[in-house]
């Protein structure tokens, strides 16, 4: 590996990352992740924490938590980070440094390397863990390379050749299709599986029986942040398992599905739960406590004097959803009243309430400033649960019953062509 320029050795600065985030060198994933997260909510600059402070934390945290910076991080230090990962200069240097390394250098014409098919599988999360953040189990099965042959597939780790597709993967059949016709169709190898490779029996690995393969199960720790929005993409690279011999494993994709809840509904950063109160509480105010999604239980008191109107919102700030990446802000919480209005009411409370709600003059009797002489009782008056319904079942109420009329108005009329007499 060449050196960083100079004739004396520079000594190389690889510890102040982890002293910034107070773990180990030998730290994992998860704690680096803990100690970033418990720093960020103290030091950041809102709640009083210095901002250059902030900064460094999270610079720190973002190369540790990428194994291909940490490993550059630990052998060449933060001069190689900052140079490597900041562009800038002509050929040579750290970002040649990089490309060697692992093939993150600003494209010179490297083949990307094949690379198995990605799967993709949905992760269903309730709403309480996308409010606290979480760590899912998941189990895959899937295929590795084999570690006896090192996925050759032969005794003697050499790749043989198909011999009936010629290393392609792929056959070709004709098929006449009539006189001096024919057909081409193409096929995947049903000898070698379409890897293009075939290893005779007398080679083949006992491990794998020279498919090159061999399954492998694997539970993995999925972390769900505080924040995160339903169709959120989790992406754990690389380990997807290998789909035919001699191609890089694929990345496993989770996308976040999140599950409905019986209180709360989501809106954005925001949070709408419904609450039903008796027309007593609506207009004397009221108290009511509810369970929150990280389980905490809350007390709302409306004061008494203040008048709930059916279908009105009240706001709880800051008791809404996490930010994703920044869980110490949230959004906030609405609350939408439904008030329960008694069935019947008695002739005393009637009374009761006419003396402490008394009605304007002109609304007492239902007539207003309207010429009464004209006054026609309606003796009946029903009740109709859903109107909806009831619409809808009366929209054909008047077809089938023999009548016939004119009528300007053609919205009932089925739609498409109309039928004309046919003339002699």
């Amino acid at each position: 590996m060449p050196s960083r320029g100079g004739s004396g050795s520079k000594k190389v600065n690889n510890n102040r990352y982890y002293e910034l985030l107070g773990v180990s060198k030998d730290a994992s994933l998860d704690e680096i992740k803990k100690a970033h997260r418990k720093l960020a909510l103290k030091m950041h600059p809102d709640k009083g924490g210095d901002p250059e402070k902030f900064k460094e934390i999270n610079e720190a945290y973002d190369v540790l938590k990428d194994p291909k910076k940490k490993e550059i991080y630990d052998q060449y230090g933060e001069d190689a980070i900052k140079e490597g990962m900041g562009g800038g200069g002509g050929g040579g240097g750290m970002s040649d440094l990089f490309e060697q390394m692992f093939g993150m250098g600003g494209g010179r014409g490297r083949q990307r390397e094949r690379k198995s098919e990605d799967v993709v599988h949905k992760l269903q999360v309730p709403l309480e863990d996308l409010y606290k953040g979480a760590i899912k189990k998941l189990s895959m099965s899937r295929q590795l390379p084999c570690d006896a042959c090192h996925g050759s597939g032969s005794k003697t780790g050499k790749r043989y050749e198909c011999q009936v597709c010629q290393g392609t993967g792929v056959q070709v059949h004709l098929r006449p299709l009539g006189p001096g016709m024919m057909q081409q169709i193409q096929s995947k190898c049903g000898n070698c599986a379409g890897s293009g490779y075939s290893t005779p029996l007398g080679d083949q690995c006992a491990s794998c029986k020279g498919k090159c393969l061999v399954a492998d199960k694997k539970t993995f720790d999925v972390h769900i942040d505080a924040g995160m929005k339903h169709g959120s993409k989790v992406v754990l690279r690389g380990e997807a398992g290998c789909s035919e011999p001699g191609l890089a494993p694929g990345d496993i994709i989770l996308v976040v599905v999140q599950k409905e809840h019986d209180v709360f509904q989501r809106a954005g950063v925001d949070l709408v739960m419904e609450r039903t109160i008796s027309l007593t509480e609506a207009l004397t105010g009221c108290t009511f406590t509810f369970k929150h999604l990280d389980g905490r239980v809350l007390r709302v008191a409306i004061p008494q004097g203040e008048v709930i109107k059916p279908g009105s919102f009240k706001c709880l700030q800051d008791e809404g959803m996490p930010f994703h990446g920044r869980p110490y802000q949230k959004g906030n919480l609405y609350v939408r009243f439904n008030v329960e209005f008694p069935e019947m009411l008695s002739e005393a409370q009637a009374q009761a309430i006419r003396a402490a709600l008394p009605m304007p003059s002109a609304a007492a009797n239902g007539t207003g400033t309207m010429d009464v002489d004209d006054v026609e009782d309606v003796h009946k008056i029903s009740n109709i649960q859903d109107i909806e319904s009831e619409l809808k079942s009366r929209v054909n109420i008047a077809k089938g019953t023999g009548e016939s009329y004119d009528s300007d108005d053609d919205d009932d009329m089925p739609r498409g062509q109309r039928v004309q007499c046919a003339q002699q």
